[in-house]
């Protein structure tokens, strides 16, 4: 990965993030609503919560995780991320994707091969099937690199920007809720040995977008792309949940993180992923109240240090 420097400029100060520029003025950012990395955070901004609000989803930050459906997860991202670098690599001398082109630090597919190795088997090719909805999501992804591989621009910085922010505190979640080795089997997709910083790298990605020379119609259908990336995963999300109502109550492993909670199961206002919401709209009074609530509770001392790392992770996520 490139170093990020500083350099002093006659009309204020920009910083140079291996190729791309984000402007400065008196030491802050300024980006401009044109921006393609403005353009996403605001055009997904409400399909982003609706699929952070997903049953699944908030079971999984409660902690409450059916190690079946972690691994069929891992299955739908094997397939889709295998589509996505491929047609990344296809495609890579692409204009508006060579600047994006990150191999060694962001694919995830042999990541999530050694994943699915722990969890099945050396066989386990012979026993995952790609599901209907990771199918639609896949050939998706595979008409685009053919026809409009601009567009995968959308997919690369939905899932990849997400991994680096949120995915790190669903790791820790998952680690302790399923009782995984502290050495990261069965983790490995969360774990980018390739990148030393995850705030520079992202804002090197961002940077890089933010350079490549789209015009207007182009950058609106990346953002629509976006949404649609989205609502494929909302898709997987709602098919592992109808997966899961098939599942015995004793096929859930329950983290240490849900049994400290305890009272605060179907409350989502207690979940760290509504506490961050808070944080990142500068409700602190009401994350102090919870730190002093919990730190009454004995059982909420435990969790505490916990909670916090979630809670800057995906506050760090929504303020990308």
């Amino acid at each position: 990965m490139s170093a990020v420097r500083t350099e002093d400029a006659a009309d204020g100060k920009s910083t140079a993030n291996g190729g791309g520029v984000v402007c400065e003025e008196g030491g802050v950012t300024v980006l401009r609503p044109t921006d393609l990395s403005e353009m996403l955070a605001a055009g997904t901004k409400e399909v982003h919560e609706k699929a952070e609000n997903t049953e699944f989803v908030k079971d999984f930050l409660r902690g409450r995780i059916r190690k079946e459906l972690f691994k069929l997860g891992h299955v739908a991202l094997y397939f889709t991320y295998s589509a996505m670098e491929e047609e990344m690599e296809r495609n890579k001398d692409h204009p508006d994707l060579a600047a994006l082109y990150f191999p060694h630090e962001l694919h995830r597919r042999d990541a999530l091969a050694r994943d699915l190795q722990y969890f099945y088997g050396e066989d386990w090719q012979d026993q995952v099937r790609v599901s209907p909805a990771t199918q639609r999501y896949v050939e998706r992804i595979q008409q685009i690199g053919r026809d409009q591989p601009a567009l995968l621009v959308a997919h690369a910085y939905t899932r990849y920007m997400g991994d680096l922010s949120g995915g790190q505190v669903l790791r820790k979640v998952a680690q302790r809720a399923m009782k995984l080795p502290p050495t990261g089997e069965g983790l490995n997709f969360y774990q980018f040995d390739g990148i030393h910083s995850a705030k520079a790298f992202k804002q090197l990605y961002r940077s890089r977008m933010n350079e490549l020379e789209l015009d207007s119609h182009t950058k609106q259908k990346i953002v629509e792309e976006a949404v649609l990336a989205f609502q494929f995963n909302m898709e997987i999300f709602g098919e592992l949940e109808e997966v899961g109502k098939t599942l015995q109550d004793d096929d859930l492993d329950a983290a240490p993180v849900h049994g400290a909670h305890g009272e605060m199961q179907g409350d989502i206002s207690q979940c760290p992923y509504y506490a961050a919401k808070m944080a990142a709209s500068g409700g602190s009074s009401y994350i102090c109240q919870m730190a002093m609530t919990m730190l009454k509770n004995p059982s909420g001392q435990v969790i505490l240090a916990a909670w916090i790392a979630a809670l800057a992770g995906l506050a760090a996520w929504y303020l990308m």
